[in-house]
């Protein structure tokens, strides 16, 4: 039996709430509810874009590379490049977005990457460890914090990024689309349940593959294990709850899904680079 053609028409874009804004500069709260059933239409970047996935996955094409976006991942974006965000695999996602002015993107390149040429030569960033505090910090900030907060965090991101790329650019795999559609499985089940016990095995049943497979195929595709990508869920999840809430850190340690308030506190503190306590208070 054919299969049903996808819509011709434009799909409705998503919603963009502004946060703040500035000279050079902007943040948004990016909802996108397309899913399968809505073909990808090609746009383009007005300006220099650096957006914190929050939720969901999709797959990210621009300047010939293609690449899947998930929770933790930054997606980036040069100024005049076209692009296409498909939800093939998946309905909905949640994104945070940066956009820089090209002048004042060049201003902060000029120091943070030595040239005010600078374009991003990939389309994202990996979940990793290095950037996760950044992450969390410009997660954070979109609840409670003022103009002067934002810019502030906005540059750091910027600058954290570009540090980042001018040690190299992270390898990918471009895998085929039912590995991908299989990665994309896994990790919207990772995302469900971060707060639940999960192991490997589980995860590989999920996505239909062997564990060592899985494995490999995970880490090519995302640039980070599963591992990886459940701490850096549970651990944004804990600072989002820690700004939002009064609940005690215990009590947000273990609702987070970590089982050990003392390692909850080290990982905290080596992540975001404070503790707990501080990073509520702050």
């Amino acid at each position: 039996m054919a299969s049903a053609a996808l819509p011709d028409t434009p799909p409705r874009p998503p919603a963009a709430r502004i946060l703040a804004k500035g000279e050079g500069w902007c943040v948004s709260d990016v909802i996108c509810t397309l899913g399968p059933e809505h073909r990808a239409f090609e746009e383009q970047h007005e300006d220099v874009a650096i957006a914190v996935v929050l939720a969901g996955s999709f797959v990210y094409r621009s300047d010939g590379e293609r690449a899947l976006m998930y929770p933790g991942s930054l997606l980036l974006g040069n100024a005049g490049a076209c692009f296409e965000c498909g939800h093939e695999h998946g309905t909905g996602d949640h994104c945070l977005s940066f956009n820089f002015s090209r002048p004042f993107f060049e201003e902060i390149a000029t120091t943070a990457a030595g040239s005010h040429r600078f374009r991003f030569p990939t389309t994202m960033l990996p979940a990793w460890r290095k950037l996760a505090g950044l992450v969390v910090k410009a997660e954070a900030g979109r609840h409670d914090e003022g103009p002067l907060r934002l810019e502030e965090l906005s540059i750091g991101l910027a600058e954290g990024v570009l540090e980042t790329l001018t040690d190299g650019t992270p390898h990918r795999a471009d895998a085929p689309a039912r590995d991908r559609q299989r990665v994309s499985d896994a990790v919207r089940y990772i995302e469900e349940r971060a707060d639940m016990p999960l192991g490997l095995g589980d995860l590989a049943q999920v996505a239909r593959m062997s564990r060592y497979h899985f494995l490999r195929t995970f880490r090519e595709v995302l640039g980070v294990t599963p591992y990886q990508l459940l701490l850096n869920l549970r651990m944004r999840r804990a600072a989002m709850a820690l700004k939002t809430s009064t609940a005690p850190v215990a009590a947000v340690a273990f609702a987070a899904g970590f089982g050990d308030l003392s390692t909850f506190n080290a990982r905290f503190r080596e992540i975001i680079g404070m503790t707990p306590q501080a990073f509520r208070r702050s």
